[in-house]
């Protein structure tokens, strides 16, 4: 069963009847450039090949219903919401999520009711990005709804990036979350065996091959289950104090600090400012450097790159925790290439660069350290780049 057949099936379950379509979206793992998003600066997701789906039909009196169908195999349902009536701080819990796209749709002209049912199996609270997969599967159903697909042959019909952009605000503005463009972008924009350069700032996509098998190469995650929220204080923290420094330098963003001037800028900032734009301008360097590589094919020598990012996020930017710490030590000292924790930080996964040699190898070293640690089992599973987020065919 995929994540589109078990939402059909759960819609026909409460409603009787197959929807009007199934739409999904995938979660995302960022393989570099964390934190530089909301910055102007450089991205490098991939999809996963997890999803969630959301199996819709048209209502036509403005209501919106929301269910999910849990891990469990239970039903939970949102109340009816009036469509007409939804405005920030109106819906709280998970259905603020699908009511946030709603929201912003119906200032976009998209105004209709919807019967949704989400299923999926994108791991929830992991920095996978399971919320922007909701909302991107969401975005597309009641589009889809509307007449408009995507990929379809329409004039009218918005952009993907333009979604990335409507998802961003349900999240920043209905929600209360102040996260970036990346995870939507990666959600909706990304394709299979390729990696999405992304310039924040101009908008400028690249697909960039990422052909791990040809290169003998596996990306593990290594979900810490440890709690991961980007609602939460920590992260807003640090957006606040990148914007208050690209402020006092006078420029449009931290995008506009290079490499070469960074010792002359840090000279200019007030302590606790330092490392934050430390961390974001190196950041981008290297994801520009990786990028580099991976266009060459020399993909098993990105590694380095992918460990002095997570140096980067645990000392400068501050964001690790002690078991993001220990799966990246773990996974490096039992032969992974590069390791680093991925998303916005303060719990959820890391990733490691392992030859397929050294896989079970390195997933043993992190369980057993796990283990000697008292921390709860990680949970593991290798990801390749997969298809953005479309039109499910049952």
């Amino acid at each position: 069963m995929s994540p589109a057949t078990d939402a059909a099936a759960a819609f026909r379950t409460i409603h009787g009847t197959a929807p009007a379509g199934v739409w999904s979206a995938p979660g995302r793992v960022n393989l570099i450039g964390e934190h530089t998003d909301y910055n102007d600066g450089f991205v490098l997701p991939f999809a996963l090949p997890h999803r969630l789906a959301a199996a819709a039909s048209p209502r036509e009196d403005g209501i919106l219903s929301v269910a999910t169908l849990g891990d469990d195999g239970q039903l939970q349902r949102s109340g009816e919401l009036k469509i007409a009536d939804l405005a920030p701080g109106s819906v709280d819990g998970w259905a603020a999520y699908p009511a946030g796209v709603a929201w912003v749709l119906r200032d976009q002209g998209f105004a209709n009711g919807a019967d949704l049912v989400i299923a999926g199996d994108v791991p929830s609270g992991a920095g996978l990005s399971s919320s922007h997969a909701l909302e991107c599967a969401v975005s597309l159903a009641l589009l889809g709804l509307a007449g408009l697909e995507l990929d379809g042959s329409r004039t009218d019909v918005p952009t993907r990036p333009q979604v990335a952009r409507w998802v961003q605000r349900s999240e920043n503005d209905f929600v209360g979350a102040p996260t970036g463009l990346l995870d939507q972008t990666a959600s909706l924009c990304c394709t299979e065996s390729h990696v999405l350069f992304l310039d924040v700032r101009s908008g400028e996509q690249e697909q960039v091959p990422f052909g791990l098998a040809e290169a003998g190469l596996q990306v593990l995650i290594m979900d810490t289950r440890t709690k991961h929220s980007h609602a939460e204080g920590g992260y807003g923290e640090r957006r606040r104090g990148t914007e208050r420094a690209a402020e006092l330098l006078g420029v449009k963003a931290l995008r506009d600090v290079t490499v070469d001037g960074l010792d002359d800028v840090l000279d200019r900032l007030p302590e606790d400012l330092v490392p934050l734009v430390r961390h974001v301008v190196t950041e981008n360097q290297r994801v520009l450097e990786t990028v580099e590589l991976l266009r060459a094919g020399r993909l098993a020598e990105i590694g380095p790159y992918l460990d002095a990012s997570h140096v980067s996020m645990r000392d400068d930017y501050r964001i690790s925790t002690a078991e993001l710490d220990l799966a990246v030590d773990s996974a490096r000292a039992a032969g992974a290439l590069g390791s680093r924790m991925t998303g916005g930080g303060f719990g959820g996964s890391a990733i490691a660069l392992v030859r397929d040699a050294d896989l079970d190898r390195v997933k043993e070293a992190v369980e057993a350290a796990y283990e000697k640690a008292g921390y709860r089992r990680p949970r593991m599973f290798t990801a390749v780049p997969s298809r953005g987020a479309g039109r499910d065919e049952l």
